[in-house]
C-alpha cells in the first residue's frame, strides 16, 4: 500500500513539475511532429526558424542534391517537401503562396 501511495505521489509530482503524466512519455510522437523533425534535420534548421532561414537552408541543400549536378530526383523532391512542410507550419502563411 505504501508503494502505491509513493507511486501516486510521484505521478502527481511529475505532472506538476514537467506538465505531463508519466505515461504520456511512453506514447510515440505524432506522425506530423516526426515529419517536422525530419524536415528540420534535413534542412539543418532549428524549430524556431523563420521563412528566410528555411529558404536559405533549402537553397544550400539543393545546391548539393540537384539532379543537374549529380544528385537524384528523389533527393530533390525530399528537399522540396521538407521546405514546403516547414513553410506551411509558419504562422500567418497558411494558404498563401510560399514559393
Amino acid at each position: 500500500m505504501r508503494y502505491l501511495l509513493l507511486l501516486a505521489a510521484l505521478c502527481v509530482f511529475c505532472r506538476w513539475a514537467l506538465g505531463k503524466w508519466p505515461w504520456e512519455y511512453l506514447r510515440p510522437a505524432s506522425t506530423r511532429s516526426q515529419a517536422l523533425f525530419r524536415a528540420r534535420k534535413l534542412l539543418g534548421v532549428e524549430a524556431g526558424a523563420g521563412r528566410d532561414e528555411i529558404i536559405a537552408a533549402h537553397r544550400r541543400l539543393t545546391a548539393l542534391v540537384h539532379p543537374d549536378i549529380g544528385g537524384t530526383n528523389a533527393a530533390m523532391q525530399e528537399a522540396n517537401a521538407a521546405r514546403d512542410l516547414l513553410l506551411a507550419e509558419l504562422p500567418g502563411l497558411r494558404g498563401s503562396d510560399q514559393s
